[in-house]
């Protein structure tokens, strides 16, 4: 009698076999206008919400989807901006909301009935719970299909990643956008934008010898 099955009886699939691994990049701006227009189009009124208020908000998905009616729209209108505390490192943040964001979010309010101490974003089965991860992930997957892109590239830290870097690029300035993310550490922030290399060669290709 064996009590110890052979080595092969033991191996099992890595749990990141055929799945994309690394940190998944930001939308390009016309990525972000073909989805807002698409949502528009479908009169997903909710979706076009979610998805301005996570591209401008630039918080981790657990965030986003537990913010409340009163963190955004105190008193039934949209913010100019707002704080929110993270979740994963105890810290506020603040963060603008854009014209079209604030527009999306009170068209939201208008046709949902939501209560200032309500969670933003509520649940599909569970009204008084706030949609989960999950939930959010599958509808960014189904968003970033709509307008022909491989939804395996892409996930929700990508709209945390996509204002932030267009920032960086636009500005060059890291601290600020080291502020916005809430890092606690400029190195964080560098290596989360992937800033190094493509910089010091932007750097090395205006200067000549």
């Amino acid at each position: 009698m064996h009590l110890f099955g052979n080595q092969e009886d033991f191996q099992r699939e890595p749990w990141n076999k055929g799945k994309l691994i690394g940190q998944k990049p930001p939308l390009q701006p016309k990525h972000v206008w073909a989805i807002r227009t698409k949502l528009q189009l479908d009169n997903r009124i909710r979706d076009l919400a979610l998805f301005n208020l996570a591209i401008d908000s630039k918080l981790r998905g657990c965030d986003v989807v537990s913010l409340k009616v009163e963190d955004i729209a105190p008193h039934s209108l949209a913010m100019d901006r707002a704080t929110v505390r993270q979740r994963k490192t105890g810290r506020p943040v603040k963060f603008e909301l854009s014209d079209p964001t604030r527009q999306s979010i009170d068209a939201y309010l208008a046709k949902f009935d939501r209560s200032p101490g309500d969670f933003l974003f509520a649940g599909h089965r569970d009204y008084e719970a706030h949609l989960s991860t999950r939930q959010y992930a599958r509808l960014l997957s189904e968003w970033i299909s709509d307008i022909g892109l491989d939804s395996a590239l892409f996930g929700t830290h990508s709209l945390r990643r996509t204002k932030a870097t267009l920032i960086y690029r636009r500005t060059g300035n890291s601290r600020a956008v080291q502020l916005l993310l809430g890092h606690t550490k400029i190195e964080r922030t560098v290596r989360y934008l992937g800033i190094e290399v493509d910089d010091a060669l932007e750097i090395a290709e205006k200067v000549d010898v």
